[in-house]
């Protein structure tokens, strides 16, 4: 999954000389990252056999990706406080321990409720390592050509992990075990933990260390009822129209509403709305939320399109899902060098509307229909697309931003891509399986053929993945129309310097 890292807040500037092992300290920190960035795609190739094994229903395995992806955009900016104020080394450690943990709990997972809960807190985990590492960098590197280039490396792993870990997780699936997805991020964290007691060093800001954990819970637990109500409504036994369903989609806009007066009225508060109310950043957040939908409906389902219906290993999986990344790679290197001489409104808007018009195109994928023709040019400008929106997108988050306020706004568009991703999959998770189906109860009859039988079950699943497709699409469109309406900025208007941009 493409990641967008942006710098969090300048802590306390130090005139002193730089930390003479600074770069052993990037090193170890983007050992860390690579971790959390790995688990974001690892477990994709891994997902039908972790179905098949632990009796996964279909309207239950969204929550392997989006119990992670709730708790780390919804606690992305709580994180990033306690490491402010508890000691980033101390925070970083912590959040590598836990991370950890959590990944031997899902490698021994016996069940889905074990395995989703297992992903949720590594996710929360997960979102107290990410700006510790972060923060830790931007006091470690204090001057600006030595930042640069420390971020470009941070960013590079983060960008290149999402590649990674599609092939990592079909070589651990097909050669190993479906659980080493998880438990391989062990290893990993052993070795960033023993590493950072000795050669990373402490720091903390200072000033008030209240922390807003009302608004952490709400919206959290908001989040989390929203999308459990989306599920719910994927259940044939439910439905959209379920009591049930109703009642947690309700309760989770009610939350989310008492976030929104939370923020308003806290001293302290998690996202001051402020930064939301901007024209242009409230376009930028917007924007994420519904490309982070998109790009994580395309990864779950084509996923699935790879294993069940083509017949694909896992590593056949992986390798089919690289033209996603490198479309990304290519197009934000691209992309870096027109910012500023086009500006962030032109690319977003290009970007937008090449990935809708990929989804749009993968709806025309069938049972019989080859890789090459269907599946690939989709997959490659689909990722060309997502360059072409990210990469202005970190920038863009930060126009106008007020030094005080820089950390919030670059954490925002973090959490608003996860939690973008996790509505996503929730809702064409529920349009997919609700297509399937109905296409299944209109075309299998009783007594028929076994044969015919089984082709009309994939047929009604490859329906319900076009359905989603063309969700995924009228989400990216949404986005372009929201560029092109509440984008506003100039090119001369954006920061040279705060954010990272990476595929």
């Amino acid at each position: 999954m493409t990641t967008t890292v942006s710098r969090p807040e300048a802590a306390e500037p130090s005139a002193a000389a730089p930390n003479p092992r600074r770069w052993l300290a990037l090193t170890i920190i983007a050992i860390a990252q690579l971790m959390v960035v790995l688990d974001a795609t690892i477990v994709n190739i891994a997902l039908p056999k972790m179905q098949v094994d632990l009796g996964i229903t279909n309207a239950e395995r969204q929550w392997v990706l989006t119990a992670y992806t709730l708790t780390f955009g919804g606690l992305l900016l709580l994180g990033g406080r306690i490491a402010d104020y508890w000691g980033r080394k101390r925070t970083f450690i912590a959040g590598a321990i836990g991370f950890a943990a959590a990944s031997a709990l899902g490698g021994l997972a016996w069940d889905g409720l074990s395995l989703f809960a297992a992903r949720g807190l590594q996710g929360a985990f997960g979102a107290l390592l990410a700006p510790a590492g972060l923060a830790l960098l931007t006091v470690l590197f204090t001057d600006a050509k030595e930042r640069a280039k420390a971020f470009a490396v941070y960013g590079a792993i983060a960008g290149g992990g999402a590649a990674v870990g599609l092939l990592l997780g079909g070589v651990l699936t097909e050669y190993a075990d479906w659980r080493w997805c998880l438990l391989v991020n062990i290893p990993i964290a052993v070795i960033a933990i023993v590493l950072a007691v000795p050669f990373v060093p402490e720091s903390k800001a200072e000033g008030n260390t209240r922390y807003d954990i009302p608004g952490a819970i709400a919206v959290t637990l908001g989040l989390v009822a929203l999308v459990y109500g989306l599920t719910k409504a994927a259940e044939p036994e439910h439905g959209w129209d379920s009591p049930e369903a109703l009642a947690y989609m309700g309760g989770g806009v009610v939350l989310l509403a008492v976030f929104v007066i939370i923020q308003k009225f806290s001293k302290n508060p998690l996202l001051p709305l402020r930064i939301l109310l901007d024209r242009n950043r409230g376009g930028a957040y917007v924007s994420s939320t519904l490309t982070g939908a998109g790009l994580m409906g395309a990864f779950f389902f084509l996923t699935f399109y790879f294993q069940g219906v083509l017949g694909y290993t896992p590593i056949e999986a992986g390798l089919a899902s690289l033209p996603i990344s490198a479309g990304v790679f290519i197009s934000a290197g691209v992309a870096s060098q027109l910012l500023p001489k086009l500006g962030a409104k032109p690319l977003m808007i290009a970007g937008a509307v090449l990935a809708a018009g990929a989804m749009f195109f993968l709806t025309q994928i069938g049972v019989t229909t080859g890789y090459a023709s269907h599946v690939l040019p989709g997959a490659l400008v689909l990722g060309l697309g997502l360059g072409f929106t990210f990469v202005p997108l970190s920038s863009l988050a930060l126009v106008g931003v007020p030094q005080h306020d820089a950390g919030a706004a670059s954490a925002t568009l973090n959490a608003t891509q996860q939690v973008g991703g996790s509505l996503g999959a929730a809702l064409l998770s529920t349009f997919a399986l609700n297509a399937t189906t109905d296409y299944a109860a209109e075309n299998l009859k009783p007594g028929m053929d076994p044969q015919l039988a089984g082709l009309v079950q994939a047929e009604a699943a490859v329906h319900g993945f076009t359905v989603a497709f063309a969700w995924g699409g009228a989400l990216l469109t949404v986005s372009a129309i929201v560029i092109a309406i509440l984008i506003k900025v100039r090119k001369s208007d954006l920061p040279t310097e705060g954010a990272v941009h990476v595929g």
